[in-house]
């Protein structure tokens, strides 16, 4: 038997709003019944992987060493442009180099707490 991913945490000062931001990223649904201080966000189809905010006492003080990928739907500057209007910061671009297999372009973000993430589309369009 193998272990299995139930869900990402996410340790955080202010649990509800990146619950909220990333609830809005997403187009998931936000549950708050364990107080203010612990929320979980989930897939409305029941497809995607879940997610939890846990407040913290520390703030956040290195880059991530693990990020989310997100796929846009059709644009990366429109899906771009709507995460910075939820409270993302854009803070980079870059594609993979010529000759890698199946290369995209990807636009780095933060999210409100400043964790990095992507949003990216497959170079070839597809």
């Amino acid at each position: 038997m193998v272990a299995s991913i139930i869900v990402t945490t996410f340790d955080c000062q202010d649990p509800q709003r990146l619950a909220q931001f990333w609830a809005d990223a997403l187009g998931y649904v936000i549950d708050d019944r364990n107080g203010p201080d612990y929320f979980e966000i989930s897939d409305p189809t029941g497809v995607g992987h879940g997610l939890q905010f846990i407040k913290v006492p520390e703030g956040k003080a290195v880059k991530n060493r693990l990020h989310l990928d997100l796929l846009a739907a059709d644009s990366i500057t429109d899906e771009v442009d709507r995460l910075i209007a939820a409270g993302a910061t854009a803070v980079g671009q870059h594609e993979h180099p010529p000759g890698f297999v199946e290369p995209w372009e990807w636009t780095v973000l933060l999210d409100p707490e400043g964790n990095e993430f992507c949003v990216g589309l497959p170079l070839s369009g597809a």
